[in-house]
């Protein structure tokens, strides 16, 4: 029985070492600790463990620091660890310091860490101060002042100002600064053939305005890769502003005719209203005949005759109509 109990204890001591290995060396990176010591690189193993405390993964900071250690530079172990609290990508920080060390640069690490954490590539900056970049703009269209339109298209090569890459403007406003000095130039020009006889007039023009200012580039070089011709503005805005006085000259006349159906139609009421004076008037010539018969200013023979003659009027009328009418179909037949 206490043979039984010897070896089920000898068994979990065996388990409990196993378990105390196992999380000590996933604690302590043990075997990171050697690789520094054998790179040459004095680290406490104390240290690590802290790092493991303040939630810091060790190799994010080991394996740039034995990196720079080999490369030649000073960089303490506690600048990474800040940069890397800070929010940093320490690995680029210290590719980035590398190459500048390399290519003669001067770059210093809180620079370099700054520029990380502005959110710009520090490694590619470095990179683009060795080996300028070129940036190619599309088709950017200036008119010239015979109305012809000029398009043109620009290849800028440029190369990072590490002094300014902290604040500085980007790309972006490179291109839009040049497409402003490229139209600006070509609405110079009061012919677009002397553009297009010298298209490198628009790159030294462009290039003499100081584009680069407050930008994190350095301006090298603008070259006019292809200069292409567009429409005739003039003439189409010709067109256009003679479309539209026609239609001005359209809506005009037709408010001149709206004004004169309005007159017309007013006439033809200002008719009726006197015909209807008139009839107004008829009307009282009765009443008037029938107050003299009453006051006795007429006699019955006076109104007798006074009809007689309405009757011979209406019948001359009716004669001189008739003969009209009959000379009208003898001349209609013949």
């Amino acid at each position: 029985m206490f043979e039984g109990l010897g070896l089920v204890g000898f068994i979990a001591v065996i388990v409990l070492v196993v378990l105390f290995l196992a999380v000590f060396f996933t604690f302590v990176p043990v075997t990171l600790w050697i690789s520094a010591l054998a790179a040459g690189v004095r680290i406490s193993i104390f240290t690590l463990i802290g790092m493991r405390l303040r939630r810091v993964i060790p190799s994010r900071i080991v394996n740039p620091l034995i990196k720079a250690h080999k490369a030649g530079l000073d960089v303490q172990i506690n600048q990474l660890e800040s940069h890397y609290l800070a929010g940093g990508n320490v690995d680029r920080v210290v590719n980035a310091l590398i190459a500048a060390h390399r290519a003669n640069i001067d770059l210093s690490f809180e620079r370099a860490a700054a520029i990380d954490l502005a959110g710009r590539d520090v490694l590619e900056a470095v990179q683009m101060s060795v080996n300028p970049k070129v940036i190619e703009t599309p088709f950017i269209a200036g008119v010239a002042m015979d109305g012809i339109e000029v398009k043109a298209k620009a290849r800028i090569t440029v190369r990072a100002n590490i002094e300014r890459l902290v604040g500085g403007a980007g790309e972006e406003t490179i291109v839009a600064r040049v497409g402003e000095g490229i139209v600006s130039t070509i609405g110079s020009q009061v012919d677009h053939k002397k553009v297009l006889e010298n298209p490198d007039m628009i790159s030294q023009t462009v290039l003499s305005k100081g584009l680069d200012s407050g930008t994190a580039f350095e301006i090298l070089s603008i070259d006019i890769a292809d200069v292409d011709i567009g429409k005739n503005i003039g003439a189409e805005l010709q067109t256009e502003q003679a479309e539209a006085d026609k239609k001005i000259a359209q809506a005009k006349a037709e408010e001149r005719r709206a004004m004169a159906v309005a007159t017309e139609q007013e006439m033809k009421a200002r008719v009726e209203e006197m015909r209807a004076k008139v009839v107004e008037a008829e009307s009282q010539v009765p009443l008037a005949m029938a107050d003299a018969l009453k006051d006795g200013n007429i006699g019955v023979m006076d109104y007798m005759n006074y009809k007689n003659i309405q009757a011979d009027t209406s019948m001359r009328d009716s004669i001189s109509k008739v003969g009209k009418k009959d000379s009208t179909d003898g001349s209609s037949n013949a």
